[in-house]
């Protein structure tokens, strides 16, 4: 009898710890392989989609033909944590199952969070767009954002291609361009959106051949109406006339920090004699990081110009945002110096005030050329981006014969 009860409880210990084991197994979750959908909710209730896939060494955001690697990502349990190789923002969720994750976009520095859910297997942006177009975008679209709020109201450029009801293309402001936006043209409804780390932009319209109506939100915390009409030779201002040096000033000069807390100016020894490039900037700003990967990639090839970043940051503190800057540098193998300009704010009339020769600082970035006597030669306001296409080509081609030109005077 005292064996069979000992039998007894060797084997219901046998159970306890089997049923053990698989408890902690069905916790043990991993990102599957494939594809991934992400919906983030934003006002209104909209859901503004992005994919991403997984790669040997993490995963890439999908924006039309744009990849963005992502590669520190953390899973315990069933908690995930997904964190932007350059930019501020983390996606932190908790798998519900093998194939949903659930959780929020934050951005800690702005108080921003927006609520997300991941599925598993799902290969298109927008699965609920199943219907025939009814109207073709593809073209050029001149665009006015809040039309009906003066403070608020810009002007852009739509550039849209068109296939079937599937649509990649960008809006151009006078101040950069929304990146690389894909979506549908669902019966007359156009749905677009990006997601690249930094923002989270949703485009929705109502369009004919001829017009749009529609809302623009960037996560949950902006939305604004616009509207388009198409014009095929619309351009917008010229963006090499809307920031100059105002009138009292003889030249351009600032000092500012490095990361080691070194002093920089135009003035200084290493920099004086040579043409010099200024870019106005944040490490937060996706249009920045384009313009940083080209500028790199120039200065590089061309030591004899000297570049110098000035960084407007929104991190809260002096630590927070020279990691920031240093997260940059390293990831874009960065060879001139980016200086800690402001933060705690990106705020562009606080900028103005820390270069008070400009008559503004209307746009994050803006590139300052100075020719070897110390002279401005030019004021570019915004970048066109490599989603913008000809528009970029044609800018990397006028800077390089710009520079070109001073270079030789």
């Amino acid at each position: 009898m005292k064996n069979i009860q000992t039998l007894y409880i060797i084997l219901i210990g046998f159970i306890l710890v089997s049923c053990g084991q698989k408890e902690v197994k069905k916790d043990a979750y991993k990102l599957k392989d494939g594809s991934w959908q992400v919906a983030l909710t934003v006002q209104d209730a909209k859901e503004l989609p992005f994919i991403f896939t997984t790669t040997a060494s993490g995963i890439e955001i999908h924006n039309a033909a744009e990849r963005i690697p992502i590669t520190d990502i953390t899973i315990k349990d069933d908690s995930i944590t997904i964190k932007m190789d350059v930019y501020e923002g983390v996606l932190k969720g908790k798998f519900t199952d093998e194939n949903t994750i659930k959780g929020e976009f934050i951005k800690v520095s702005l108080d921003r969070y927006v609520p997300f859910k991941a599925t598993f297997g799902e290969t298109k942006r927008f699965p609920n767009a199943k219907g025939e177009a009814k109207a073709t975008i593809t073209g050029n679209w001149e665009t006015v954002f809040s039309p009906n709020t003066e403070a608020d109201r810009y002007i852009a450029k739509g550039i849209f291609k068109q296939n079937g009801n599937k649509v990649i293309g960008t809006f151009r402001t006078t101040t950069g361009d929304y990146r690389y936006l894909e979506g549908t043209v669902n019966g007359n409804q156009l749905q677009l959106s990006a997601f690249d780390g930094a923002h989270a932009f949703l485009f929705t319209a109502t369009v004919t051949d001829s017009t749009m109506m529609g809302e623009f939100q960037s996560g949950n915390h902006w939305k604004e109406p616009f509207t388009a009409k198409r014009n095929e030779t619309y351009e917008l201002p010229d963006a090499k006339k809307l920031t100059y040096i105002k009138e009292g000033y003889d030249e351009f000069n600032f000092s500012f920090p490095d990361s080691s807390g070194k002093m920089i100016s135009l003035s200084d020894e290493n920099l004086k004699g040579n043409v010099r490039i200024v870019q106005i900037m944040g490490t937060w700003c996706p249009n920045c990081l384009d313009e940083s990967t080209y500028y790199a990639n120039y200065a590089k090839n061309n030591p004899d110009v000297k570049f110098v970043a000035l960084a407007f940051e929104y991190a809260k503190t002096k630590e927070k945002a020279f990691n920031s800057i240093k997260r940059l540098q390293k990831r874009l193998n960065i060879p001139y110096p980016i200086l800690l300009a402001q933060f705690g704010t990106s705020d562009k009339k606080k900028a103005q005030e820390k270069l008070p020769m400009l008559n503004h600082v209307l746009s994050y970035p803006t590139t300052i050329f100075i020719d070897k006597k110390g002279k401005v030669r030019r004021i570019h306001t915004g970048f066109n981006g490599p989603a913008t296409g000809d528009k970029y080509v044609a800018f990397t081609k006028d800077f390089e014969n710009f520079v070109s030109e001073l270079k030789n005077k």
